[in-house]
């Protein structure tokens, strides 16, 4: 089981001010800042999403799946991180891979695929 996921971004306070949006909707918050250009965000006080800049090269495109228990947080999130700034990747609905997967794709503004997805039937 994964306890945290992270990577570089290449507009620390950019990606931040995304992030902060668009996983609002799911719950996250920006819960700390510890040293220089990091930012974890979570709930209950957990982080488990960072990034990070620190001068440090952005990798390659990744894909970050966040699971939600409602439909409604996937279009809510979807929503979020257009306005962020984030650019369409696969608007909300169900997908292909099982009959009850209620997905929404968003590149990041480093081209990051993120996710967020409903597992659950209407």
């Amino acid at each position: 089981m994964l306890d945290h996921v992270g990577f570089a971004v290449k507009d620390y306070d950019r990606s931040k001010a995304f992030y902060a949006k668009a996983l609002a909707p799911l719950g996250l918050s920006l819960l700390m800042e510890p040293v220089g250009e990091a930012a974890g965000f979570g709930e209950g006080g957990k982080a488990t999403f960072w990034i990070e800049s620190h001068g440090r090269p952005v990798q390659g495109r990744l894909h970050i799946a966040f699971g939600v228990d409602t439909r409604e947080k996937v279009d809510t999130f979807y929503a979020a991180a257009l306005e962020a700034g984030g650019t369409d990747n696969g608007a909300p609905g169900v997908r292909w891979y099982h009959p009850n997967y209620y997905g929404a794709y968003v590149l990041d503004p480093d081209g990051n695929n993120i996710e967020a997805v409903c597992h659950k039937p209407e």
